[in-house]
């Protein structure tokens, strides 16, 4: 007498694999996810991280324009407002794209946000480039603003295009990646104010943004020439008016060792998790 069996059950079909309708790989989510986060978060504060430093730089343009203006008629036979937009351009990225990663990354420390994003699957190197261009792209609206303010009130020209994209790049990268170096080994805001107002906008200052290198008398004149914001001044400002106190070349080659070295720290600095852990 046979037993009768109830026939083996297959097991059910593994549901066939969404695809993503974005076509990017899970990599690039978790980068553009962070990324929106921060450019979320000084977008809910724009007329703090951005209306506020573009009216700075506008009053810059306004005192300095009509005070000096009407005394320094022309530096180096460029009109002496034109002369210094470059450079108010130059401070308006660099200021902006430094302080929005120092502040946005100690506020995550104080927060303990920053633990999360730590041990989530994102790598240090996602984690670092959409902190980065986080404060890039806030400095880079806050000069394409003053920029076009420029263009439409005193007709700024462009006439190395080539080399001013590239220069802008360069040195809202670095600014960025030094904002960031700054915000990990900040302990307390006050760190954060202290590179800014006692080290950073000194440098700018002091750069050249408001007149040229050649009209300082020594040993000014040499001094400003191991200031390496004076070369970025100076690499925008040829880029715009076809006017440099360096050598382009040299700028560019400094600028781009600057950058990778800054980079390579910064990576270092999130891959074992220094003064980012808890």
């Amino acid at each position: 007498m046979s037993v009768e069996t109830a026939p083996r059950e297959q097991p059910p079909a593994a549901p066939p694999p969404v695809p993503r309708r974005s076509g990017m790989s899970a990599s690039q989510i978790r980068f553009f996810s962070l990324l929106r986060r921060e450019v979320s978060r000084f977008m809910k504060i724009k007329r703090q991280t951005v209306g506020a430093p573009l009216l700075e730089t506008f009053l810059y343009i306004s005192v300095f324009g009509a005070a000096l203006g009407s005394r320094i008629k022309t530096i180096e036979g460029i009109d002496y407002v034109t002369f210094v937009v470059p450079g108010l351009i130059m401070m308006a990225l660099s200021v902006n794209a430094f302080s929005n990663n120092a502040s946005s990354i100690l506020q995550q420390k104080f927060q303990r946000a920053i633990d999360d994003q730590l041990s989530s699957p994102a790598s240090p190197l996602e984690l670092l480039l959409a902190f980065t261009f986080g404060g890039f792209l806030r400095g880079l609206l806050v000069a394409l603003l003053t920029f076009l303010a420029s263009a439409a009130l005193i007709g700024i020209p462009i006439e190395h295009p080539l080399v001013l994209l590239p220069g802008l790049f360069l040195v809202g990268f670095f600014f960025a990646q030094l904002g960031v170096l700054v915000g990990v080994r900040a302990e307390q805001f006050d760190d954060v104010s202290f590179a800014q107002q006692f080290v950073l906008q000194p440098l700018i200052f002091l750069g050249g943004v408001f007149y040229s290198a050649s009209l300082l008398t020594e040993p000014f004149e040499t001094l400003t020439q191991f200031n390496p914001v004076h070369y970025m001044i100076s690499l925008v400002r040829y880029g715009f008016l076809d006017f440099a106190d360096a050598s382009v070349v040299g700028s560019f080659a400094f600028l781009v060792v600057a950058c990778a070295a800054l980079f390579a720290l910064n990576l270092r600095l999130f891959t074992t998790g220094y003064r980012l852990r808890a």
